[in-house]
């Protein structure tokens, strides 16, 4: 199965509609949170994820979003309310089994409390192999990684719609995953916006 994984959009539609061109023929869609931005809503990216099925994860901003303080901002004209449920229905993490593999699917961490920032030289990273999983998902740092820990393959596709990574350029970026062969292929690309 080839999964096409971003993260981090950001309410940057012009960035995943990007990363999808790139990341070319996928089996299927993973978005790993953040796809919207603090109190703001996109109506353009969530149909997106909705369009297309993709497997949607809620990340920090969601939370703040659909928590009390987002009150004022879900009743904010010209928020889709099919979409602001659509989204708000999400889970917080999600376990796919596929051909037998399993894939963990966080935003932050796949240990509680959830919500520390885990960048590819953090001596944390090492826990992602306690996970009960064969791939793990995460976003959240905006830092993209491929490696893997213990047994547990561990991807952060970056961020697809707020680049902060000065390794590579901060420029935006995505991922593929094959689930048959284990290949992860990160793609960089300029912000179209």
């Amino acid at each position: 199965m080839i999964f096409g994984i971003v993260s981090d959009i950001h309410c940057n539609a012009a960035g995943l509609v990007e990363a999808l061109r790139l990341m070319g023929d996928i089996d299927e869609l993973i978005c790993l949170g953040d796809s919207i931005w603090e109190y703001r809503f996109s109506n353009d990216v969530v149909q997106i994820l909705k369009d297309r099925g993709a497997h949607t994860i809620l990340g920090n901003h969601e939370e703040g979003f659909f928590g009390p303080l987002g009150a004022r901002a879900r009743e904010r004209p010209g928020s889709d309310a099919r979409l602001l449920e659509w989204l708000g229905e999400r889970p917080h993490r999600l376990s796919l089994d596929i051909d037998g593999k399993r894939l963990l699917l966080v935003h932050s961490t796949p240990w509680e409390p959830r919500g520390a920032y885990i960048h590819p030289e953090s001596a944390l990273l090492s826990r992602f192999a306690e996970a009960d999983a064969d791939f793990v998902l995460y976003g959240h740092t905006h830092a993209q990684l491929a490696r893997r820990i213990g047994r547990v393959l561990v991807i952060n596709p970056g961020s697809a719609g707020d680049a902060r990574d000065n390794r590579n350029g901060r420029l935006l970026s995505c991922a593929v995953l094959d689930t048959d062969s284990e290949e992860v292929r990160v793609i960089d690309f300029p912000d179209p916006q």
